[in-house]
């Protein structure tokens, strides 16, 4: 397996760490699963970065980079969930538009056509992940840097943690848009015969 590969599937392990550190009361947790979180937003970049320099553009790469960024992002939103700070309902919203395009990709390489990836869907995952950061870096605020003596530590935490709250409800606004922008543009490929 290849440098780009590794990367790109060093991610999902990191979800599992990241999500137990969430779950972690102790000093340092949350700065942890924050500092994770920025390493495999680097894999993510190193991974492409690597893959086109080396030449190892694969089909296994490119179906796998997408796939971990899902399974991470989702990961992370159902943690999220538990911990009270996401409401169910957005996430299901989130889930059923990655479940609906990956089976619209699906249909769609059947019949030999590749879905490129769109601005509005890219916009999506960014915002996406400035949203998931957020919720991490709050609780650096609130736990870590209170502990620390920081000065209005509790009062920046709480601020971020509102960001996060309506950069969460903008990222389901961006992920539905994008998914009908998908649906326009590659839906007829679901019911035609060919």
């Amino acid at each position: 397996m290849n440098l780009p590969n590794l990367l790109t599937l060093s991610r999902i392990p990191m979800m599992f760490v990241i999500v137990w550190l969430m779950r972690e009361d102790f000093v340092g947790a949350a700065s942890l699963a924050f500092a994770l979180f920025v390493a495999a937003g680097i894999t993510d970049w190193l991974d492409g970065f690597y893959a086109r320099k080396l030449k190892l553009v694969s089909n296994f790469g490119i179906l796998m980079d997408a796939l971990t960024d899902k399974i991470l992002m989702l990961g992370l939103m159902i943690a999220l969930v538990e911990l009270g700070m996401v409401q169910i309902f957005l996430v299901l919203l989130i889930l059923g538009r990655e479940f609906m395009i990956t089976g619209l990709r699906l249909v769609a390489a059947t019949k030999g056509v590749v879905m490129a990836a769109e601005s509005a869907g890219k916009q999506k995952t960014v915002t996406q992940i400035i949203a998931v950061g957020g919720f991490l870096l709050s609780a650096v605020f609130s736990v870590d840097l209170v502990a620390a003596g920081l000065p209005r530590a509790d009062e920046i935490a709480e601020w971020i943690y509102w960001i996060g709250r309506v950069l969460f409800w903008l990222c389901v606004v961006m992920t539905l848009y994008s998914g009908v922008k998908y649906f326009k543009r590659y839906g007829q490929l679901i019911f035609s015969a060919e």
